[in-house]
C-alpha cells in the first residue's frame, strides 16, 4: 500500500510525521542494518527501501554503494512544477549498480531526465547507526549526485553518504503565478523535492546502516546556497540536525521580480506557439493564475525550457523561505582563498590581463566573505555557526597552486580524489594528503558532535580556523576573520593598478548580478 502527500499535505507536514510505508518483502538471503530485536546484522548489496529492493555495487573493503534510488516520482506533465509525490513500489529488486541519469539541464545541448528525483548511498557493509551526510550537488542549473563520490568520506570520515538528484534549471526554480497560485505558494521546487529526499533517507537510512536522527545537510556552491537557506526554514525543522555550506553564500530572490524575468524568459516560446502576437503581451499573459497559462507551461518540450538559461533561485515565497531567518541547526561555512580564478579563467570575454588579475583578487576576497561571515552574520545568532578558510594554494599559502591558487571546488577535491575537481591541481603531496585527512577528521567530528572542535563565530571576535599546508605538514591557525564587505571595496577604491573606467569594466564584466 502506497501513501500520497497532497502538495497541501507535504508543504505543511515535517519528517518526524511522515507516515511509515509497508513495503514488500526481501529476498530470504537480503539483509539490513538493524533487525527486529535491535541487533545489528551486516549491511549487504541487497537492500530493503520503504518502496522496494535495491541491489547495489560492492567494491573494496567492503565498501557499498546504491546508485539512482527512486525517491520521488517522475514530477512530468501536470506534476512538472508540482510538490514532488511518492514514487511507485516495485517488487522486484531493482538493479541499482549503475549511475543515474542527471536531472534534465542544458549545457551546450540538453542532456538529462525530467524523471530526476533519484539518490545515491554510500556506506560499507560494517556501518552501525553512523552519522549520515546528505550532499547537494553545485550549479542550480547544471551538474549531479556524481560530483562528489561518497567512497572516501565513508572510509575516512565514518559517514553514511547521500547524494542527490533534484530538479535543475526553471524545472526547479520557477515562481510564475500560475505554478504558484495556490494556497501553498512556493516555486522552490527544487527545495521541496530535497525535503522529499530528507523524509526519504529519514524513513530508509537505518537499512544502510545510517542514524536517521543524526543527518547533516551539506551543500558545494549553489548547493551551499541551499543548505545554508535551509537551515534557517521552518519547513525543514527535523529534517536535518547539522548543515556545512560550503563555498556558496546567501541572497534569497524577490518572487515578483523574479516572476517578471521568467514571464520575459518565456515569453518569445508563447509568441512562437500563438499564444500572443507579441512578446510584451505574451509577458503579460504569462504574469496571469488562469489555468490556460500552466496547462501550456506543462506540454511544452523540455528542451525549450531548458535552453532559457538559468533562474534566479531560492525565493522569498514565506513558505520555505523567509527572509531573517535564523539558522535552526549547527552551521559549518567553508571557503577556498581564491573562489573567483576559475570563474576569471573560463571567462572568453576579451580583458587585459591586469583586469583580470584584479577580478581574481577582489572577486575572490567578495565571494569568500560573502559565503562565511556574510552568512554568519544572516543566520548566526540561534544556533552556533563555524567558519572555515582553505587557504592551501593561494597567494600567501605555503603551497601555491600555479593559475587557480585555492580554487572554486578545492574543498571537494580534498573530500574526494575522485570529485568533479580533482583534475584541477596535484594533490599527491605529504602536506596536501594531510590536509585532506584533516578536512576529514572535521567534518568527521561535526557531523559526530556538533562542534568542529575550535571557537565557535561571534560578531565580536569573529572567529575562524584557516587551514594551509607545505609539502609535508598541515598548517593550521585560529585568526579573526580578515576582511569586512568594506575593507574589500575599500581597498578596490584604492588599488591603482586600473583606471577608474577598467574598474567599471570589470564591474560589468564579472561582478555583475553576484550576490556580493
Amino acid at each position: 500500500m502506497t501513501h500520497c502527500f497532497s502538495r497541501r499535505s507535504f508543504l505543511k507536514g515535517s519528517a518526524a510525521a511522515a507516515a511509515v510505508l509497508s513495503s514488500p518483502l526481501l529476498p530470504a538471503d537480503a539483509a539490513s542494518s538493524e533487525t527486529e530485536n535491535g541487533l545489528f546484522s551486516p549491511v549487504s548489496p541487497l537492500c530493503q527501501t520503504q518502496y522496494g529492493p535495491v541491489k547495489g555495487r560492492e567494491g573494496e573493503n567492503g565498501l557499498l554503494c546504491w546508485y539512482g534510488i527512486p525517491y520521488g516520482a517522475a514530477p512530468t506533465g501536470e506534476s512538472r512544477w508540482t510538490a514532488p509525490q511518492e514514487p511507485a513500489c516495485w517488487h522486484a529488486v531493482r538493479d541499482c549498480t549503475s549511475p543515474a541519469p542527471a536531472a534534465y539541464q542544458y549545457t551546450t545541448f540538453p542532456l538529462g531526465t525530467e524523471d530526476c528525483l533519484t539518490l545515491g548511498v554510500y556506506s560499507s557493509s560494517d556501518a552501525k547507526k553512523r552519522p549520515v551526510l546528505v550532499y547537494l550537488h553545485g550549479s542550480a542549473a547544471t551538474g549531479s549526485s556524481l560530483e562528489l563520490p561518497g567512497c572516501e568520506l565513508v572510509r575516512d570520515a565514518g559517514c553514511v553518504f547521500v547524494a542527490l538528484n533534484y530538479r535543475l534549471g526553471l524545472f526547479g526554480w520557477n515562481c510564475l503565478p500560475a505554478l504558484t497560485s495556490g494556497s501553498d505558494a512556493a516555486g522552490n521546487f527544487a527545495l521541496l523535492d530535497i525535503a522529499r529526499a530528507l523524509d526519504w533517507v529519514k524513513e530508509n537510512i537505518h537499512r544502510f546502516g545510517g542514524d536517521a536522527d543524526n543527518i547533516t545537510l551539506c551543500g558545494f556552491s549553489d548547493g551551499g546556497r541551499m543548505a545554508a537557506a535551509l537551515a534557517g526554514s521552518p519547513l525543514f525543522r527535523g529534517r536535518f540536525q547539522k548543515a556545512v555550506a560550503i563555498s556558496g553564500g546567501l541572497s534569497l530572490a524577490d518572487p515578483d521580480a523574479a516572476a517578471q524575468k521568467l514571464a520575459e524568459n518565456f515569453a518569445p516560446l508563447a509568441v512562437e506557439d500563438g499564444r500572443s502576437a507579441d512578446t510584451a503581451s505574451a509577458a503579460e499573459w504569462l504574469l496571469t493564475p488562469g489555468a490556460d497559462v500552466r496547462e501550456w507551461l506543462c506540454g511544452l518540450e523540455p528542451a525549450r525550457i531548458a535552453a532559457l538559461g538559468k533562474p534566479a533561485i531560492l525565493y522569498a515565497d514565506d513558505v520555505v523561505l523567509s527572509r531573517g531567518a535564523r539558522s535552526a541547526v549547527p552551521l559549518l561555512l567553508l571557503s577556498s582563498a581564491t573562489e573567483f580564478s576559475g570563474f576569471v579563467r573560463d571567462d572568453l570575454r576579451p580583458a587585459s590581463s591586469a583586469a583580470r588579475a584584479y577580478a581574481v583578487k577582489y572577486g575572490s576576497a567578495l565571494c569568500r566573505w560573502s559565503s562565511t561571515e556574510a552568512v554568519a552574520e544572516a543566520l548566526g545568532g540561534s544556533a552556533p555557526v563555524w567558519l572555515g578558510l582553505i587557504d592551501y594554494g593561494g597567494a600567501d599559502s605555503q603551497t601555491t597552486i600555479p593559475g587557480l591558487g585555492s580554487f572554486h571546488g578545492l574543498p571537494l577535491a580534498l573530500f574526494s580524489s575522485e570529485s568533479s575537481y580533482s583534475a584541477c591541481a596535484d594533490l599527491s603531496s605529504a602536506g596536501a594528503q594531510a590536509l585532506s585527512a584533516r578536512l576529514k577528521q572535521v567534518l568527521a567530528g561535526f557531523m559526530t558532535s556538533g562542534s568542529p572542535s575550535w571557537d565557535a563565530w561571534t560578531p565580536q571576535d569573529r572567529a575562524a580556523l584557516h587551514f594551509d599546508a607545505d609539502s609535508e605538514t598541515v598548517c593550521i591557525t585560529l585568526n579573526s576573520y580578515p576582511d569586512t564587505q568594506e575593507s574589500i571595496r575599500a581597498a578596490m577604491a584604492a588599488d591603482t593598478s586600473l583606471s577608474a573606467a577598467e574598474k567599471e569594466t570589470v564591474e560589468h564584466l564579472y561582478f555583475s548580478g553576484l550576490s556580493f
